[in-house]
């Protein structure tokens, strides 16, 4: 069994034998073990757009996520698997991690317990680069596919049927930005996985 945390009701991990799905309704800060974890903590308190939109729409300031990131590391480090984030995310500085290399390649968090990468989704099947950081704790780091994605004209509107498109992400809705493509989240999967071998 794998403990898939904060993830969106009825989205890419609900239905899947061997999958435990915690989304927003079951509050992933509760969870208390003991299976290996996927984690996908809210990230837009950390994102590069949080001081902004604390300024002007009144959101939480800066960081403030209630405890969701704190809890999804602390998970992970006790439970082993992996956590996923925007690549950029401040959350790894204020939680002592180091920053990947953008090129790719596992390297140490400095915390002396995981590791750390950066990975592009598009290379995965989302509909843009996304750019992505993992933190994996005692499981299997495999070689993924690193670097930017290869660039992909989008032409709004005018596509032909079939055509493959890289869309920005300005032009994305909410539930296509945080979508995770089911190449990747297999990854995920198989990594945590890893932990039970």
């Amino acid at each position: 069994m794998i403990a898939a945390l904060y993830v969106e009701s009825g989205g890419a991990y609900f239905g899947i034998d061997g999958i435990d799905p915690w989304d927003h309704a079951r509050d992933a800060r509760l969870y208390a073990g003991s299976y290996p974890v996927v984690a996908h903590p809210p990230c837009a308190r950390w994102s590069r757009l949080a001081a902004w939109s604390h300024a002007c729409r009144g959101a939480p300031p800066p960081g403030e996520d209630g405890g969701c990131f704190a809890a999804a590391l602390a998970s992970v480090r006790q439970w082993g698997g992996v956590l996923e984030h925007p690549a950029a995310s401040a959350a790894w500085a204020a939680h002592g991690l180091i920053a990947p290399p953008p090129s790719g390649g596992w390297v140490t968090a400095g915390d002396w317990v995981g590791w750390t990468c950066q990975v592009e989704q598009g290379h995965y099947g989302h509909t843009t680069s996304k750019p992505t950081w993992l933190y994996a704790v005692g499981v299997d780091l495999p070689s993924l596919a690193w670097g930017a994605c290869e660039a992909m004209a989008y032409q709004s509107g005018s596509a032909k049927r079939g055509q493959s498109k890289r869309k920005p992400v300005e032009l994305m809705g909410r539930r296509e930005r945080i979508t995770t493509p089911p190449a990747f989240r297999d990854l995920l999967l198989a990594m945590a996985r890893s932990r039970l071998a």
